[in-house]
């Protein structure tokens, strides 16, 4: 099971908002998530981005996303119409114990990036042997 991470908040306290070291938006990609026999996939749209600019981490259970758009030589030009902006992408998921964490794959290809994550083998019943005293 995948889900979107929300950072846990005290009561009466304001989120912590980290340092930014450059002036760029920070965009959340839209993304999809169907299930598999054998995997749970997820894709997320991040135009712009390619295998080096984007990067996965999956720390103890929280999977984050991070893209990085640098700007093109468009500064000389004057753009009269645009659909979408150019700035940075940042998601996060919790996995959940179904997520075989050795097993994730991710691709990226025109903008698409496409992370499988395979499922962890049930936990069989095991039968304990016990010894006299």
């Amino acid at each position: 099971m995948v889900q979107e991470y929300q950072a846990a908040k005290q009561p009466g306290q304001e989120p912590v908002e980290s340092e930014r070291t450059k002036n760029i938006k920070i965009f959340t990609p839209k993304v999809d998530i169907y299930e598999t026999q054998e995997a749970m996939v997820l894709i997320a749209d991040v135009p712009g981005v390619d295998e080096n600019s984007v990067e996965v981490i999956l720390d103890k259970n929280v999977l984050k996303i991070n893209g990085t758009v640098e700007k093109t030589g468009e500064e000389k030009r004057r753009i009269l119409y645009a659909e979408y902006d150019i700035g940075d992408y940042q998601r996060t998921f919790t996995l959940s114990e179904e997520v075989d964490r050795e097993k994730i794959e991710a691709t990226v290809k025109n903008g698409v990036l496409r992370l499988v994550l395979h499922k962890a083998e049930p936990v069989k019943a095991k039968k304990i042997a016990i010894k006299a005293g």
